[in-house]
């Protein structure tokens, strides 16, 4: 539960928001993640705790989001933790190799950020329908269309793109079990063969992707998918929880901005 791309229904407050209320809070978010202080992190961190107990999701949400990015989150680690200069922890030098303090702290701000990052992401598209996040990225876009920018190819582009990462992530845990059947060994051996055992992974996924690719592509073709203007069967309209929760989120973000500016 909780991979980030899946839709999951309810009727929470957060489910109802008007979905660029939504997009346009992750945003936000995300700038304050990247930019604001170690303080405003931890805000940020209970606050979406918050978040996902007020739309209903376990906090295994949390850890399920993580699951997938498991390693490129240590690699970002180990890279900041033996590659940044600064006063070097004696017990943890090896070789050559030394591991420093500030290399250790800017290891776990990183993860730290990235985690935010993701979560955020996930609370969005876990809860926003795919439908809406088409209807909302189009209407953001709209003042662009002006200029003759197809903003619903975009919008479109970018739902099929969210949608297909949990279908990507199953489709690595299908072919692998599949491998594993016909006696492909992950788990066992050095670092090397497991390598070689993962990068057996690869052919099959590329192919797998190309006919789901294939097939989306003929679906929509079937369906008269054509470039240009859309209608939709229900508009947005903003509700005053939307502007409500927007104010809250400009507040959040404004306060812990330029506290950390301040400070």
């Amino acid at each position: 539960m909780g991979v980030t791309g899946q839709y999951i229904p309810g009727d929470s407050v957060i489910h109802r928001l008007d979905p660029r209320v939504k997009i346009v809070s992750t945003v936000m978010l995300s700038v304050l993640i990247l930019r604001g202080p170690v303080a405003a992190c931890i805000v940020l961190t209970l606050f979406l705790m918050v978040l996902v107990a007020v739309a209903g999701f376990s906090f295994r949400f949390l850890t399920g989001s993580l699951r997938p990015v498991r390693f490129f989150l240590l690699l970002f680690f180990v890279l900041h933790l033996f590659f940044t200069r600064g006063k070097t922890i004696g017990p943890l030098s090896w070789w050559g190799v030394s591991v420093t303090e500030e290399g250790l702290a800017e290891g776990m701000t990183v993860v730290w950020q990235f985690s935010l990052l993701i979560w955020s992401a996930a609370v969005l598209t876990a809860t926003t329908s795919p439908s809406e996040l088409v209807m909302a990225i189009d209407r953001l876009l709209n003042p662009l269309k002006k200029i003759g920018i197809p903003c619903h190819d975009i919008a479109t582009m970018a739902s099929i793109a969210l949608r297909f990462f949990p279908v990507f992530l199953d489709e690595i845990e299908n072919v692998r079990e599949a491998q594993a059947a016909r006696g492909a060994e992950f788990k066992t051996g050095g670092p090397w063969k497991r390598v070689k055992a993962a990068s057996g992974l690869l052919i099959p996924l590329v192919f797998s992707f190309v006919r789901k690719a294939e097939n989306l592509a003929v679906a929509m073709e079937a369906r008269a998918y054509a470039s240009g203007p859309r209608t939709y069967m229900k508009d947005l309209r903003m509700t005053g929880t939307d502007y409500a929760a927007l104010a809250i989120t400009i507040l959040l973000t404004g306060l812990l901005f330029f506290s950390g500016n301040l400070l």
